[in-house]
């Protein structure tokens, strides 16, 4: 039997919460004494397209804000990419010691080689498992960069079912 994928994706689309799924199974996780480090964002009920206000650290708790006042001239994304960057880079040494990785999302960021990427490429060069989110417009820089995704539904069930796998623990 193959091994299951220990990179796993939530496919973003329109009324899902992705990023409660996330907080939600981190929160249990590390209930079950399951080290877990990453990044989760909470939207702070920013308007627009990039409407998260700031990703929390896992692991310490610490928010990093995420969120400009203003976008770039000639812009429209209020995204802050170097809030995006100090988080990801104060993961980079927790990702060693971590049993799941856990990020927000690979983003158009992340597409290219940005915010998280660093921390997407330790966390995979490690082999941890890693849980994210990808949104359809960054679908095909994803498929280039983990190829062998597995994909889950956006709910509960699937994101356990996925970690029991990784550790051949049978399904609920």
């Amino acid at each position: 039997m193959p091994s299951p994928s220990n990179v796993a994706v939530i496919a973003n689309h329109e009324g899902l919460d992705s990023q409660a799924l996330l907080a939600t199974a981190t929160a249990q996780w590390q209930a079950s004494g399951i080290n877990v480090v990453g990044v989760v964002a909470e939207n702070n009920n920013v308007p627009g397209e990039c409407s998260a206000g700031f990703v929390r650290d896992i692991a310490s708790g610490k928010p990093f804000s995420i969120h400009l006042d203003q976008p770039p001239p000639g812009k429209t994304c209020h995204l802050d990419a170097s809030g995006v960057e100090d988080a990801g880079s104060g993961l980079l040494a927790q990702i060693p010691a971590a049993d799941v990785v856990v990020f927000s999302k690979f983003g158009k960021l992340e597409a290219m080689q940005g915010g998280l990427w660093a921390a997407f490429m330790a966390a995979m060069a490690a082999g941890k498992p890693l849980l994210t989110t990808v949104s359809s417009k960054h679908l095909e820089a994803w498929k280039a960069f983990a190829p062998r995704t597995l994909w889950l539904e956006g709910e509960a069930a699937a994101i356990d079912g996925w970690w029991r796998a990784q550790h051949g623990i049978e399904p609920r």
